[in-house]
Formats: structure tokens, sequence, C-alpha cells
């Protein structure tokens, strides 16, 4: 009897032992296929920012990169490219140049990558590789848009909002990202940043829809 419970108690233990290394085998299994899935990824979004660094602005884009200088430049080269955030400049009535010259001040410590403005005019203010100083702890993997408004409640008009579409689906298809990956700064920290479309929420997802629909054509 003695000797059949010594077996019993070992042949538990035998069980107990392979048990054991089935599951180590698959936790090293999907460890090591989410460290493949990573490496990918981070290789994808390495080869997007290098992109970004030699990437022509289209014609509709009138370059005025802000003095490497400036206070507001933070030097800091992207992570990843992984959303769009959109801002408004708070400043009812100004151009996109005059929030772009705003930037360059001295005193000035933020600044977007793009600008745009009351007449549908887009103005770029930093490189696309480099992180802006706009989006709080999102500067490292996104690229930011200030949008010019002409009043207090914050809404973008027709050739503003048009210049925006037409901007954002570029970027959208030169870093591989999608509709739902364009965010507002709201969505980042909370703050009332596009005014108007945090406080008509249905105004963002159409602007959203709107993305997708362009992108199909």
């Amino acid at each position: 009897m003695a000797g059949k419970k010594r077996y019993g108690r070992n042949a538990k233990k035998r069980r107990k032992i392979k048990l054991a290394i089935r599951i180590g085998l698959v936790v090293l299994l999907v460890l090591g296929a989410i460290g493949i899935r990573n490496l990918i990824v981070k290789h994808k979004e390495a080869r997007i920012v290098g992109k970004m660094q030699g990437v022509e602005v289209p014609d509709f884009v009138e370059p005025a990169i802000l003095d490497e200088k400036a206070n507001s430049r933070s030097g800091k080269q992207l992570e990843a490219v992984r959303g769009i955030v959109v801002h408004y400049v708070a400043n009812p009535g100004t151009s996109a140049m005059q929030n772009r010259d705003y930037f360059a001040g001295e005193e000035t410590v933020v600044n977007a990558h793009f600008v745009v403005g009351l007449e549908g005019e887009i103005v770029q203010c930093i490189p696309l590789n480099e992180q802006s100083v706009a989006s709080n702890w999102r500067n490292a993997d996104t690229i930011s848009i200030e949008v010019c408004h002409p009043d207090e409640t914050g809404q973008f008009n027709e050739k503003t909002m048009a210049a925006l579409t037409r901007l954002t689906v570029w970027l959208l298809e030169e870093c591989k990202l999608k509709p739902e990956d364009v965010i507002r700064h709201y969505d980042v920290t909370g703050k009332m940043c596009p005014l108007y479309y945090v406080e008509h929420p249905e105004a963002w997802e159409a602007f959203i829809d709107s993305l997708g629909e362009a992108m199909k054509k």
C-alpha cells in the first residue's frame, strides 16, 4: 500500500511538472509573439517617422518653418505617428500667419506643425519629424494642427473646414492612419479645445465621417 501511495504521489508530481512545462512553453510562445509584433510595429513607426523627415508637403501648404532657435521649438524627434490632434487657436479673427508669428515670439513656448487659416490657407510651422509643443504627453507620437476661427464660438468656417479636411486626409494617407486616429486636444487632457467641437460632439463626428468619405475618393 505504501508503494502504491508513493507511486500515486510521484505520478501527481510528474503531471504537475508536465503541466507547468506546458504552461511555461505557452507563455514563452505568447511573449515571443508579442515581442515580434512589437518589433514589427516599432519598425513600421520608425519607417514612417523617417519618411516624414523627407516628405514634400503639398502645394496647398505654405512652408514657414520657425527658426531652430525659437523658444517654442522642442528640437525633439517624433517617436512615432499614431494620431493627429486638432486644436483651435482661441484667438478669434486671427490668420494662420499671425498665429505662426505668435509661435515665433520670444516668450512663446508652444507651437504646432500646421495652422489652418480663415481663408483656407495652411501654414507649416515645424518639420514633420519634430515634436510639436501642443498636445501634452501626446506630443511624442502625434501631428498637431491649430485651426483659426472667426468668433468666440470656435466653430470653423467653410473655407477653413475644407482646408482642414484636405490637410488631414493627406496626413492620414502619408502616415497610414485611419480617420478615428484624428482626435481633439480635449481627448488628451480634457481641455475645452477645439471648443465648438467639444461642446458639439455631433459636429466632430460629422468631421470624422467626412474624412472617411474623402479617403474613399
